[in-house]
């Protein structure tokens, strides 16, 4: 397969081997499938959502970068294989109805197969190790980020959940350190940062980890900025007066009390 990918006009050959990548987007696809399946889309929507979520992320990857061309054209096989299994799917939905659960496990599979995919082409073509990141990172989390656009959502992304982008970021991160940093095999470190991404993710919804929001650490910044510009002030006054007075004696107290508080 790699021979007759080598011979395509524009492809560049990856260190990862071909059918990696095309069991990234049979599992992206079937990811947005399952959506489809949910909504109740017809054919056309199943072949959209196929597209979206099995090439979608690496897509925006490949424009992105303006390295290497872009995949999903070169390839010969990336589009049809796509379609296929939308195809499959449309027809047989039963055999998919038995696993409950299925989507679940699918689109964080899905996000931590990508994030390989993306990070690796990045280290290919010698990208810096947050460009690298970056790079896994939307190429992990693209395709279900359009799937949301397109369906009129906001992106799972975007929303306060359990750890989804934050697992991709993972996943991207420990394949770039496991080739770059320890270094081993791109095989085992393929499977090493897939299995981080969806491990991360089990353990959030295990305990419901949340990501963060609604932060605000302004007060934890003002309150002792205030404390020292009155003790200062008092300062001054003592100075003039050449002597302690009981506004001085008022404002250390205030501030010795605010700065337990704090701790």
């Amino acid at each position: 397969m790699e021979s007759l990918l080598a011979g395509t006009p524009g492809y560049q050959m990856v260190s990862l081997p071909e059918w990696l990548e095309l069991a990234s987007i049979v599992v992206g696809s079937m990811s947005g499938l399952l959506v489809a399946r949910e909504r109740k889309l017809d054919l056309v929507g199943y072949l959209g959502l196929a597209l979206l979520c099995g090439l979608g992320g690496g897509l925006i990857r490949d424009m992105t970068m303006q390295r290497g061309g872009v995949y999903m054209i070169d390839s010969p096989f990336a589009i049809g294989a796509s379609l296929a299994t939308a195809i499959v799917v449309f027809l047989f939905p039963r055999a998919f109805e038995r696993f409950p659960r299925l989507l679940e496990w699918v689109d964080i599979i899905a996000v931590g197969l990508f994030a390989v995919m993306g990070t690796d082409k990045a280290v290919v073509y010698g990208l810096n190790p947050l460009a690298a990141v970056l790079m896994g990172t939307m190429t992990g989390i693209g395709g279900g980020m359009l799937r949301d656009v397109f369906l009129g959502e906001v992106p799972r992304i975007f929303q306060r959940s359990n750890f989804y982008a934050i697992c991709a970021v993972a996943g991207a991160a420990a394949y770039w350190a496991f080739v770059k940093v320890v270094p081993i095999d791109k095989g085992v470190a393929a499977f090493l940062g897939v299995a981080v991404t969806v491990v991360l993710r089990r353990i959030s919804l295990h305990f419901d980890m949340m990501s963060p929001a609604d932060i605000d650490l302004t007060p934890q910044v003002v309150r002792p900025i205030r404390a020292v510009r009155r003790h200062s002030a008092h300062d001054m006054i003592a100075a003039e007066h050449g002597e302690i007075t009981p506004e001085l004696i008022e404002a250390v107290r205030r501030v010795i009390e605010e700065s337990r508080s704090d701790s």
